[in-house]
């Protein structure tokens, strides 16, 4: 282990959110109000390329925790689903949280855990401040008791404009709650108990004047479906001022069968475009509501002086297709909707104000980033980089955009994977360069996407004979990676990819 200076590590405020799109906060997406968020990239660096390396919860919060792929880490899929491959992170596997626990930072945790169905957060080195769900992570009673205090308990409210997947969108008795309006105050939302609960954490660590620096992570349960909101967000977007994403297009024509079933098994069939345009206009009121909740925590920050020694960090474990590719929530489909995310970090007298970074980075990096931050030797085991060398250099970069001339050592592509989820395993691979994107599917047709071309993955160019050089290059690409990482299936896949060349 690297040796530390307390005094000159930063504190560092990790902010998660559950389930949120990339193209909300980005300066060319739809009109979503994201102040806090664009006030992170004006202040700080923003990625345009972050990805995760797996679309669905638990898989990739383990990715983040342990530096490591989900195959390297053995959470394939949701821990608390009758399906779990692994209901618990192995044991013997070094995380970030522990390694600064052990070199003197104060952790502190409230929100969303669901990494695993038995542990817990104090099991990796934090203290956990409450705020779980009973579906996710039943850790503790500190929201429930809130709202009972306040005369509101939980489970305990008539929700209005309900809406539903299914043949009757409007029947409360038939599939899966998609979104609706709450009558409570925002400051009975879980999101503004999370921000309550991260305010204290700020505060405490101000009290308490301690020499050592602190790691506070607040894991936002949204926006997540259902996408339930008071008001004012709950009419804050019009939804017949609402156009449905290009991608709503799609005809599913060459591609893999599944993505169609997709559509009857999540009742996303029975969607037509007024129900969409409304679902989105939920989405996009809670973003705004979380994004509200962040002013609430950076200006805490502001308040107890602590803000010019603190690290911020904004990202997602994933994002939505909410109408994307006419599509609910996430599965066995690789598009941008669900797999790149949004990033932003603002390390004050280090990241240059309003720069962008469009390197491609993983969220698992982060891992590493909050090791090299603590003066922590990052594990061999680690299949991540840190962003450190990223965030310097933004200082320097042209134009305030870090790019590839600018790291000539960082790797152009990323990878991610997917392996199931309660429709069953499935296996897929991707790699994604900035203008391509490569998707090996095991029991169906891949996909090759030219993304400068068609930026909404509607033309599967797999076949196309004019791509047939990308193709091949992709897919070796993709069996150097496997190797890298000792991905299990590199043992028989690699052979079916050059064969298929």
């Amino acid at each position: 282990m690297a040796d530390a200076d307390a005094d000159s590590r930063p504190n560092v405020l990790f902010v998660l959110t559950d389930q949120e799109r990339y193209d909300c906060s980005a300066p060319e997406g739809p009109p979503v109000e994201t102040e806090t968020m664009d006030r992170l990239s004006s202040e700080g660096l923003r990625f345009s390329h972050a990805f995760t390396p797996i679309s669905i919860c638990t898989s990739a919060r383990a990715s983040l925790l342990t530096g490591r792929y989900p195959h390297g880490n053995g959470m394939l899929n949701n821990s608390h689903e009758a399906d779990a491959i692994r209901p618990n992170l192995p044991s013997e596997l070094p995380t970030f949280s522990e390694l600064l626990s052990e070199s003197g930072y104060e952790l502190s945790y409230t929100g969303k855990w669901h990494v695993g169905r038995d542990q817990t957060p104090e099991e990796f080195g934090f203290s956990y401040l409450g705020g779980s769900d009973k579906h996710h992570d039943d850790i503790d009673r500190a929201f429930r008791e809130y709202r009972e205090e306040r005369g509101v308990p939980v489970g305990e409210v008539e929700f209005e404009e309900e809406l539903y997947t299914g043949d009757d969108p409007r029947n409360t008795g038939e599939g899966t709650f998609v979104a609706a309006k709450t009558p409570v105050d925002v400051d009975d939302t879980r999101a503004y108990f999370l921000a309550e609960r991260t305010i204290d954490a700020i505060e405490a660590h101000a009290a308490d004047g301690r020499d050592g620096p602190f790691f506070h992570r607040a894991d936002f349960y949204g926006p997540h479906h259902p996408y339930v909101v008071p008001e004012p967000y709950a009419s804050m977007y019009d939804p017949e001022a609402i156009d449905l994403p290009a991608s709503y297009a799609e005809t599913y024509a060459g591609k893999p069968r599944v993505q169609e079933n997709y559509l009857a098994y999540r009742g996303a069939d029975g969607l037509e475009r007024d129900h969409w345009a409304e679902a989105i206009a939920k989405y996009w009121g809670f973003v705004t509501m979380i994004d509200d909740q962040l002013e609430r925590i950076l200006t805490a920050l502001e308040e107890h002086g602590l803000a010019e020694e603190t690290a911020v960090v904004h990202a997602s474990d994933h994002g939505d297709f909410i109408g994307g590719h006419r599509q609910f929530n996430k599965g066995p489909l690789m598009y941008d909707d669900t797999y790149r995310i949004p990033l932003q970090v603002r390390w004050p007298g280090v990241t240059e104000p309003g720069s962008v970074c469009d390197v491609p980075v993983h969220l698992h990096d982060l891992a590493a980033t909050f090791l090299e931050w603590g003066g922590v030797d990052v594990p061999e085991r680690f299949d991540a980089r840190s962003l450190v060398s990223l965030l310097e250099v933004s200082r320097d970069a042209a134009d305030g955009t870090v790019g590839a001339d600018d790291v000539p050592e960082w790797p152009d592509s990323v990878f991610a994977q997917y392996h199931g989820d309660e429709f069953g395993l499935y296996t897929q691979r991707m790699v994604r360069t900035k203008r391509y994107k490569y998707v090996y599917n095991g029991p169906d047709i891949d996909e090759l996407y030219d993304l400068e071309a068609d930026p909404d993955e509607l033309q599967n160019l797999i076949d196309h004979p004019g791509y047939e050089d990308v193709r091949r290059e992709l897919r070796e690409r993709l069996i150097e990676w496997m190797d890298e990482t000792d991905d299990p299936n590199r043992g028989w896949v690699p052979n079916v990819l050059r064969n298929a060349s």
